[in-house]
């Protein structure tokens, strides 16, 4: 057997059992890059070091601690919940609103912090309890929130994009926009499929509230609302470039939530701070161990094994984009985002690229998969976060986001068929 063939027998047989065993994400992949390293000859420590910084020594890459700290001073300093406010004021009446109500915040807080765990979290604290005091079951509640919460790495701004777009040297801008309409299309189909849902509840209907306090919420929503204006406005016209926007995200949030909204004093700052710098390590360390994984990978020609195995597809854009969907799909059942973006994206774009599949298409179809199976079991990191507030069974979530899985589903099915929804718009706003 050749070192390629034997070092991509380690690759997949090392995280298997790495993973098998419960290590850390980082910890696997740095393994079976050394590994891989070792097999083909190349073992240098030096060079695994300098792919370990490499891994993080990207500009663009900056943009991944300010949106997960804007997201951080969103929850903390009060605008969330005045989206949410807003989103009942308006429709909080009819019958099964909260749910119409969790959907529309989850839009409207999609397009400020780009963080699936951070949006879900917030949705889930605020709207769970309201939910079931007003007898919503909390098993199909708690499935809509986690389906609404995974609209975060679609609509700009998107840490996921960002991490695939360095990864795989692809127009972050053009990714950004790539999301918009399906990432509206995701809340429209959230909406039909909690329509159909509401057939089999027995949900009463409210009280309208007075134009006059509809008004009010949703003046007092008004400088939430106007974050992702700034956001995309300032992309768009060229004023400062994605990982520019997240500084600029980072620090509205926090002037908004300490000067306007006055709910977060300067001695909570440091805890806010703490909580992103967390969750900043942990990706960094799965990007930084990535970069090792992904350097053997190139050296392995692995793209080039799965070129040969998927060569007779390579004629057919369509049906080649569907079997890699299927793929990811399975992928996505035992890897988080940030780790399948990481370890896959470098392999199969290549191979996209090669069936003529437009790169930012290619990119938005990957995140997409990546974030439903964050709803997907055994890993579905969002359905545990949703668990873990609504302090739920496991089991009764994974079957309450069943009916929105399927709607996911079927999304990715129009998007293979019909690639133009994403790249069009990309088109138009270049």
């Amino acid at each position: 057997m050749s070192s390629e063939g034997l070092a991509f027998i380690v690759f997949c047989g090392g995280m298997l059992v790495l993973m098998g065993i419960g290590m850390n994400m980082a910890l696997a992949l740095v393994l079976t890059g050394a590994g891989m390293a070792w097999v083909l000859e190349f073992w240098d420590t030096q060079l695994l070091a300098q792919n370990l910084v490499g891994g993080v020594d990207s500009f663009a890459l900056l943009a991944v601690p300010f949106f997960i700290l804007a997201g951080e001073l969103m929850n903390s300093g009060g605008i969330s919940r005045r989206i949410i406010d807003m989103a009942q004021a308006w429709v909080g009446h009819i019958r099964g609103g909260l749910g119409y109500v969790a959907i529309g915040a989850a839009v409207l807080m999609a397009s400020m912090s780009g963080s699936a765990l951070a949006d879900t979290a917030a949705l889930a604290t605020i709207l769970l309890p309201m939910m079931k005091r007003q007898g919503y079951p909390l098993p199909t509640s708690a499935g809509l929130i986690a389906s609404g919460g995974i609209i975060a790495p679609i609509i700009p701004p998107s840490m996921p994009f960002v991490i695939y777009g360095v990864t795989t040297n692809t127009s972050i801008s053009a990714l950004f926009i790539s999301g918009i309409v399906p990432g509206i299309l995701m809340g429209v189909g959230l909406i039909v499929a909690w329509k159909l849902v509401l057939r089999k509840l027995d949900l009463p209907a409210g009280e309208p509230l007075p134009m006059r306090e509809r008004l009010r919420a949703t003046g007092k929503a008004f400088w939430a609302l106007l974050m992702p204006v700034i956001i995309i406005g300032g992309m768009k016209s060229g004023v400062f470039t994605p990982t520019e926007a997240a500084v600029v995200a980072a620090f509205y949030a926090l002037a908004v939530a300490l000067l306007v909204h006055r709910e977060m004093r300067v001695a909570e700052l440091r805890g806010v701070l703490v909580r992103a710098a967390k969750t900043t390590a942990i990706v960094m360390f799965l990007c930084a161990g990535a970069q090792v994984a992904s350097y053997m990978i190139t050296l392995a020609d692995l793209p080039g094994v799965l070129t040969g195995w998927l060569g007779p597809l390579v004629e057919n854009p369509r049906l080649l984009m569907a079997v890699m969907m299927v793929v990811l799909v399975l992928v996505g059942t035992a890897l988080d985002l940030t780790p399948t973006i990481l370890i896959f994206a470098p392999v199969m774009l290549p191979i996209a690229v090669k069936a003529g599949i437009d790169p930012v298409y290619f990119g938005l179809m990957f995140v997409l998969n990546g974030a439903i199976g964050l709803i997907t079991p055994p890993v579905g990191t969002v359905l545990n976060v949703v668990a873990g507030v609504g302090r739920l069974p496991l089991h009764q979530v994974i079957k309450g986001v069943n009916p929105f899985l399927i709607t996911y589903t079927l999304l990715l099915v129009l998007f293979v068929i019909f690639p133009q929804i994403v790249t069009a718009p990309v088109a138009w706003m270049r």
